[in-house]
């Protein structure tokens, strides 16, 4: 099946030092995106701000100032690692004793459900169709192949970007698929929302995109499938799944094949 990948033109990359132009320039050319000398000049949805040795996203709108990184490294990330939400998705996927499936992330965006998929100890393969989100991933997993933090360096090790849309990838080597759908009614905090309104700038809308997935993803060679849903919503395309795995805020509905 063939569809259009999330368009370039939901961003410009903007060099967050005047001595960053050059690297902005190069990243625009390698994303097909627009370039922009000062952020005043971003008529996108979406800015990407690049320097040396750092990149992250912003939104033009006013009410949302806070970056957007990829960053496996990052405080945040490393305090989720003693999160019990862990547990809940590392025994959806079926980590369990000695088990470690290897598990194909179609739905990547920032990468976070699928490092700490990585620290529990599976080999995960991330498939993310927005280029920009491509490349900050990219990036992050360079970073982290050479970060002070052994725990970084072996989960990352243990991941492998796919850029592209997933409804065009045949599965071979992984036993789960995982689809964290960009459900509109996610409650949380301000950071959760901030981060999906930059996801969905990003990817634009596609009908029914979910369905889809969904639809893709039970027909390929594997032994189970997994949706993030929130708590209380129906279950994706109404399809009952075989059994639910629950959390405080959301849930995983696991579909065994």
């Amino acid at each position: 099946m063939s569809q259009p990948e999330a368009t370039s033109e939901a961003c410009t990359v903007v060099p967050a030092t005047a001595g960053a132009w050059p690297i902005a320039q190069r990243i625009a050319g390698q994303l097909s995106c627009r370039v922009a000398r000062h952020a005043e000049e971003v008529i996108s949805p979406v800015a990407l701000f690049v320097d040396h040795d750092d990149l992250w996203l912003q939104k033009r709108s006013s009410e949302q100032v806070s970056p957007v990184r990829v960053d496996f490294a990052s405080p945040g990330l490393q305090h989720r690692r003693k999160s019990g939400q862990n547990e809940l998705l590392g025994r959806a996927v079926g980590v369990k004793g000695d088990v470690r499936p290897s598990v194909l992330d179609a739905t990547a965006g920032l990468g976070r459900d699928a490092y700490v998929l990585a620290d529990l100890g599976c080999s995960v393969t991330l498939i993310e169709r927005s280029p920009v989100l491509a490349f900050m991933l990219e990036q992050a997993l360079e970073r982290a192949s050479i970060s002070a933090i052994a725990s970084v360096q072996l989960a990352c090790s243990r991941m492998q970007l796919q850029p592209g849309d997933s409804r065009n990838y045949n599965t071979s080597k992984e036993t789960v698929i995982y689809l964290d759908p960009m459900f509109t009614e996610r409650r949380g905090s301000a950071a959760v929302k901030k981060d999906l309104s930059v996801l969905q700038a990003l990817h634009g809308s596609l009908e029914n995109e979910d369905e889809q997935l969904l639809a893709w993803a039970m027909s390929q060679p594997v032994r189970r499938v997994v949706v993030k849903r929130p708590l209380k919503s129906p279950a994706l395309d109404l399809r009952k799944p075989s059994h639910t795995i629950k959390g405080k805020a959301v849930r995983f509905d696991v579909y065994a094949l």
